[in-house]
């Protein structure tokens, strides 16, 4: 049986700036996010959502997460973190740390068109791991599968987490299963300035 692999809680510091830190991912219900360097599913219905909700803003992933991407996402800051100081990139920052990415981008995302107010973490399993106790939103597709996998998704904690909303996608044209979106808030999360306290 695959066991998700020990959680890095080597990160402590908070991104720098003001950005919000949201992580994006697709996770199956035994917690697998990836299989071999790809994900075990098709889910085109998703992948246009994450689309909408990532472009013009920074986007941070792991090595691992870029190769298997083949390319640079288009119309995004994409910034990955690597440990090979040989890892060339052509159209992406590369940086060595979390805590050098967040910086980064909060410094770039000033020069973007419509300056963004959140950083998107798009993986993989021990770029995640590290950065969701300082992330601010989780944006998770739940996917309707158990599949091995050799990468996961850490443990949404409820005692830190509380569900904000919810949307059941059933499959579609180019969906291999269904899914339920599901958006993940802190719970304690300090009111927006003008929000009523819940």
């Amino acid at each position: 049986m695959n066991e998700p692999p020990p959680r890095d809680d080597s990160l402590a510091a908070r991104p720098a700036g003001s950005l919000r830190v949201v992580i994006h991912a697709a996770v199956a219900r035994n917690d697998v996010i990836g299989h071999e360097g790809g994900m075990p599913w098709q889910l085109a219905t998703d992948l246009r959502r994450f689309k909408a909700l990532t472009m013009g803003k920074p986007v941070i992933m792991g090595r691992r997460t870029f190769e298997s991407l083949g390319r640079t996402l288009p119309g995004r800051l994409n910034i990955v973190v690597t440990r090979d100081r040989s890892l060339a990139a052509g159209g992406a920052e590369i940086v060595y740390s979390l805590e050098d990415a967040f910086a980064l981008a909060a410094v770039r995302a000033r020069c973007m068109a419509g300056v963004p107010d959140e950083v998107c973490v798009i993986g993989g399993g021990m770029i995640y791991a590290q950065a969701i106790d300082v992330a601010d939103s989780l944006c998770i597709t739940h996917v309707e599968a158990r599949p091995n996998g050799d990468a996961w998704f850490p443990p949404i904690d409820p005692a830190v987490w509380k569900v904000e909303t919810t949307a059941h996608q059933p499959a579609g044209p180019g969906d291999s299963h269904a899914a339920v979106y599901t958006v993940y808030g802190r719970r304690d999360a300090v009111p927006e300035e003008g929000a009523a306290a819940g």
